[in-house]
């Protein structure tokens, strides 16, 4: 299974409006958007990238380690960012009532194989 088929089975166990492998650079690898969501998970996220990448550069300079997951909740929305390699992390955007830590927890599990097949 692709990574769109993952994110798709992350997204529907979730109830997520959307899933992303994306660059810190802002260019997504491939994603699962759930239609009628009335939320634009693809700018989100590529706005969000740059704010990641400076996280990512702070955390090295603080040399507390390589930078596992970065929570965003807004009123609407809760982002959840997993870092999968120095140069990629998935992103899984959930409704303000998702299931917060089912989300956190299916995310964590996949982000090994996504590691994999990014290699």
């Amino acid at each position: 299974m692709g990574f769109k088929g993952i994110l798709k089975e992350i997204v529907a166990e979730s109830g997520g409006l959307g899933g992303v492998i994306m660059g810190y650079d802002g260019i997504a690898i491939d994603e699962y958007l759930r239609e009628g969501t009335g939320v634009d998970v693809q700018t989100m996220t590529i706005e969000y990238a740059s704010v990641l990448k400076e996280i990512k550069r702070t955390v090295g300079v603080l040399k507390t380690g390589e930078l596992e997951e970065v929570s965003i909740i807004t009123e609407k929305c809760c982002i959840i960012v997993r870092g999968i390699s120095d140069d990629f992390f998935a992103a899984l955007v959930l409704p303000s009532d998702g299931n917060f830590g089912k989300a956190r927890f299916l995310l964590k599990r996949a982000a090994p194989g996504f590691r994999e097949s990014l290699q």
